[in-house]
Order: structure tokens, then C-alpha cells, then sequence
């Protein structure tokens, strides 16, 4: 039973990637990291013994993680409360959390960071589904403060090398589409988030962006929202601000609604 100082790996699981999700900040020292260099979806690295230099920054609740739940955990946090920061404890720790089978990010994977800590991607201007889809997969699950570039297709590759950024969702790019699959189903699967609410997005996803209306009844629906969407909006992070909400609801839909069915009128009674 956790104190009121802490937050179990089940709980924390249900509101990891929703939009008011905690900052999890993963506090644990050198040695425990190089032993299992994963890390949990929308997590950030932070060095416990630098708490005072970066407690500052932090703006809303977090949720802070050692190996075991203990001592570098429970001292942060307490840190951060005592300059006024909501902080919780990963009851368990990292192990915790391993143990749970949850998703685990591998840190291999994410791209360089810039200055100030965030992944730097870059893709085709005007996004139509994927190139939505993965920001928002990015921003939810692996980094929340991620940059997005959307430039014209002929400079993506030459704006990718000059601001040191990851390209995606263009040809030649690691990023990209792969045989049947798109760049959706390729992070999901090289980030470690594969679920089964998220590969049932991925599978609307994929239908949507390659033309496969057969794949998922719901195909057509994200298909017509995301063409809406790029009517509406001449700025492209305007239409991606939109569509962080419409991906939002799609998740939720694939996690936890499947089930769920709506009729009107409803049957009168007797």
C-alpha cells in the first residue's frame, strides 16, 4: 500500500500519455542506467545530485523514479516540494515498473538533444496523418517537450543536418515507411510502445495513410477528421495542436471505449 508520497506502477501507468500526465523524472545514478538504459514513456533524465540547479524549471506535478523507490527517489521529491513542486515516488522504483511489464523506451533510440534537452525532429510541410500522428506519439510517450520542423520536402534532409535533427516520414529517412508499414507503426514498434490499444491505433493509422479502408472499421473516420483538419489549418503546428487532441481521443477510444456503443432514442421503459 503506497503513502500518500507515492504512486504505484498501475496507476501511473493509466495516465501515462494522457495529455495531463505527471513529468517523470528518472533521478537514477550512473551505474543502475548503464545496467538497463530504458526508460519509462515521457521520461527525463535528470541528475539527482543537481536537484537544486533544475527544481526551478519543473512546472506542474511530477512523479520522481530511482532503481528501487527509495532513498535518491524520496530525496528529490522532497527537494522538490521543498521549493513549493507537487512530487510523488514511483513506489517500487524502476524495478517496480520493469516487473509490471509495462513500456519501456530504449534510450538508444532517441535522437540527439539540443541545448536544452529536447529531441529535434524534422519532416514535410502541410501534414496530413502520419506526419501528425508521430508528433504526437513522440510527445506523449517519448519526449514531451519534443521540437517539430515541418519545411518544404526538398530541404528536409539538408534542415535534418544543419540543426542536428531527426528527419521522418520522407524517403531515405530511418524514420519512414517500411514495406506494409508506416512511420507510425515503425516508432511504435522501435520505441518499445507496442500495447494493444496502441497497435490498435497503429493499425488505424496505417490504413489511413496507405489507403486502407479495410483494415479497421474506424479507418474512414480518422481518415476524414485528418483531411478536415488540413483544410482548416494554414499553419502546421496550428493543425498539429488540433490534432494532438484528435489522436488523444483515438487512443482513449482503442484503450479503454471499444466496447462502449451509443444510440438515441433510448428504449422507454415497460
Amino acid at each position: 500500500m503506497p503513502s500518500f508520497l507515492e504512486i504505484t506502477p498501475e496507476k501511473l501507468n493509466r495516465i501515462v500519455g494522457t495529455p495531463n500526465a505527471p513529468m517523470i523524472i528518472d533521478v537514477r545514478n550512473d551505474e543502475d542506467f548503464a545496467a538497463d538504459p530504458r526508460l519509462l514513456p515521457g521520461s527525463r533524465r535528470r541528475d539527482y545530485r543537481a536537484v537544486a540547479d533544475w527544481a526551478e524549471e519543473l512546472t506542474g506535478p511530477s512523479v520522481v523514479l530511482c532503481q528501487k523507490g527509495q532513498k535518491l527517489g524520496h530525496g528529490v521529491a522532497a527537494h522538490l516540494r521543498a521549493v513549493g513542486k507537487a512530487a510523488e515516488v514511483l513506489e517500487g522504483g524502476f524495478e517496480a515498473w520493469r516487473a509490471s511489464k509495462a513500456a519501456l523506451v530504449p534510450e538508444e533510440k532517441l535522437p540527439a538533444r539540443d541545448s536544452r534537452g529536447r529531441t529535434v525532429w524534422v519532416t514535410r510541410a502541410r501534414p496530413k496523418i502520419d506526419r501528425i500522428a508521430c508528433p504526437w506519439l513522440i510527445r506523449r510517450f517519448v519526449d514531451p517537450a519534443a521540437v517539430f520542423l515541418f519545411v518544404p520536402a526538398a530541404e528536409v534532409a539538408a534542415v535534418a543536418d544543419r540543426f542536428n535533427a531527426a528527419s521522418f516520414d520522407i524517403d531515405e529517412a530511418y524514420w519512414s515507411h517500411r514495406g506494409d508499414l508506416c512511420t507510425f507503426d515503425v516508432m511504435v514498434e522501435e520505441f518499445g510502445l507496442g500495447t494493444a490499444p496502441m497497435l490498435r491505433l497503429a493499425t488505424i493509422v496505417r490504413g489511413a495513410d496507405t489507403s486502407r479502408p479495410d483494415l479497421a472499421p474506424e479507418v474512414p473516420g480518422l481518415l476524414a477528421a485528418s483531411l478536415g483538419l488540413s483544410r482548416m489549418f494554414n499553419d502546421d503546428l496550428g493543425q498539429l495542436a488540433a490534432g494532438m487532441t484528435l489522436y488523444d481521443a483515438f487512443y482513449r477510444w482503442c484503450r479503454d471505449a471499444r466496447e462502449e456503443t451509443h444510440n438515441w432514442p433510448n428504449p422507454r421503459k415497460g
